[in-house]
């Protein structure tokens, strides 16, 4: 009897901070690495300026102990091994850029922060786990950073610029990979408006939709892992500032690009017209 062939699918996922990943495409991530593909995140910043919900650790906060980042570098440890993802790395190494904060806030202006980071710079650190991974399908956000956090903006730029610099190539390192396919999250408006949310792009701009509900056990206990920022009650988790949301099954994508050019809009997912794709690597 014929041995599997091995799953050569390879995605790669930049996000701001720990906590995004499991949030925006923690169900994505499940199913992925459940069906065998290799799934690498790489996470920008620690997420020091996160705001505590437990009490009994409020210590570690930034205007006490400043000890948040580290704490979250293990909250971010367990949730990958709820969502079955192996490969996590920090952008630069575990600390290498602070996290900015709020758009607005002083601390965006902080020299150590991601948000002024060079973005040559850092676009050269993921490039080269590009090139290492080789991965067809990269996801981020959009150039807004969905809703406008500087780290998640700085995120959509410097994904933007390595995925170009990759395809370059480097001297005396791994040899060029072009990336196929640049997906970035979303949510649908219609989606949004029935089940409350506040963060939403256009119907038409979604072009994927991707079915986790399978591994919502697993979204779910991966949000639990990040007690810190996320709190989990049954089938809804809130963040800071107290607002429950659903913990969504589908999640959504915009494909910006592929090999063979820009892709055109979305189809509606979420307004009774599915979705153009319902797989990050379809036609690869």
């Amino acid at each position: 009897m014929a041995g599997k062939t091995p799953d050569d699918r390879r995605l790669l996922l930049v996000h701001a901070h720990p906590d995004d990943e499991s949030i925006g495409t923690g169900a994505t991530m499940a199913r992925y690495a459940a069906e065998g593909a290799r799934v690498t995140l790489v996470t920008c910043t620690l997420g020091e300026l996160g705001e505590v919900i437990p009490p009994e650790l409020a210590h570690l906060a930034a205007g006490r102990q400043d000890r948040l980042g580290p704490y979250r570098v293990t909250e971010l440890a367990a949730a990958c091994a709820a969502l079955g993802v192996g490969d996590q790395r920090f952008l630069g190494g575990p600390g290498r850029w602070r996290d900015s904060g709020m758009m607005g806030l002083a601390a965006n202006d902080e020299p150590g922060c991601f948000w002024q980071a060079d973005p040559g710079a850092a676009a050269a650190e993921l490039a080269r786990i590009i090139r290492e991974v080789r991965p067809q399908v990269l996801v981020t956000y959009d150039e807004n950073g969905f809703y406008g956090h500087p780290d998640h903006i700085q995120a959509h730029r410097v994904a933007r610029r390595a995925v170009r610099l990759a395809a370059a190539g480097a001297a005396g390192g791994a040899g060029p990979w072009r990336v196929a396919k640049f997906y970035v999250t979303a949510v649908p408006r219609s989606l949004a408006a029935a089940e409350g949310l506040r963060w939403s792009v256009p119907d038409e701009q979604v072009t994927t939709e991707i079915d986790g509900t399978a591994y919502l056990r697993a979204k779910t206990a991966a949000l639990r892992a990040h007690a810190t920022q996320v709190a989990v009650n049954g089938a809804s988790f809130a963040l800071s500032d107290g607002v429950w949301q659903p913990i969504l099954g589908r999640e959504f994508y915009t494909l910006l690009g592929a090999a063979a050019g820009r892709e055109g809009p979305g189809t509606g997912a979420a307004a009774g017209r599915p979705a153009a794709e319902h797989d990050l690597f379809a036609r690869l």
